[in-house]
């Protein structure tokens, strides 16, 4: 049996994106066992940990100069601290725009290896041989600029919808998915994807988004089309790590 390292989940942006986020891990593990030659078995799976925490909304917080209760970092703080006290070595951030907030959660928990969701998925993305690739994610993920950011150091150029397609996404994640409304998330992200498609041609759509996967999984309508999922990178990643025989950095 491989030796395994602690890691945790730092969810609850929204919830549904963590226990989805929880599945994809679950997955990866697997893959991770197959890849060894190992059979699997419940005892092979790594110690791991969810924190599902309320966080105040990530976008909102953005747009907003002022600081107070509503900001979503001393949570985020309060949850990783309790991932590293039940020995955690890498946590996965499971909601992008959270992200935001990467390098000052990384600073005050430097034991910690923090997997940066964006650049996770750009690394992939340099493996397909991609060269640009079309950012579908909430207004806070393009204000940060955290995708193009990532892809500009690779050399990647990187398409970004138009304002009418980015308020059908937004509604989309929070009338559609956060609201329980399935088959409006499915509506309005499956119309943005095929306008970007439609665009620029056979591009990669980053589903940057946690809640966008899960309004595009029963979509017959995207059939076709290059979609990656960020947080089923990020899983992989973390498994990855779980299941790493050497020292983090």
């Amino acid at each position: 049996m491989a030796m395994t390292h602690v890691v945790g989940i730092l969810g609850g942006m929204g919830p549904a994106a963590g226990a989805d986020f929880v599945r994809l891990f679950v997955q990866a593990c697997m893959q991770q066992m197959r890849a060894r030659g190992e059979p699997v078995s419940d005892q092979s799976f790594p110690e791991h940990w969810l924190a599902q925490v309320p966080v105040p909304d990530r976008t909102e917080a953005l747009a907003s100069t002022d600081f107070g209760a509503h900001q979503p970092l001393e949570a985020m703080l309060q949850a990783l601290g309790r991932l590293a006290a039940l020995g955690s070595r890498a946590v996965a951030i499971a909601c992008n725009t959270a992200h935001a907030w990467h390098a000052t959660l990384q600073e005050r928990f430097p034991q910690i290896e923090l997997l940066h969701m964006a650049r996770e998925t750009v690394q992939q993305l340099v493996k397909q041989g991609a060269t640009s690739a079309a950012l579908m994610a909430t207004e806070g993920t393009y204000r940060t600029r955290l995708y193009e950011q990532a892809l500009a150091e690779a050399g990647l150029g990187c398409h970004i919808p138009r304002f009418d397609e980015r308020q059908t996404i937004m509604r989309g994640i929070f009338d559609g998915v956060k609201a329980g409304n399935m088959p409006l998330a499915e509506q309005c992200f499956s119309e943005v994807a095929l306008r970007l498609a439609e665009r620029h041609g056979p591009v990669t759509i980053i589903m940057g988004c946690t809640e966008v996967p899960l309004g595009l999984q029963t979509s017959t309508a995207v059939v076709g089309l290059e979609l990656i999922d960020p947080a089923q990178v990020l899983a992989v990643a973390l498994a990855q790590r779980a299941y790493k025989a050497h020292q983090f950095h």
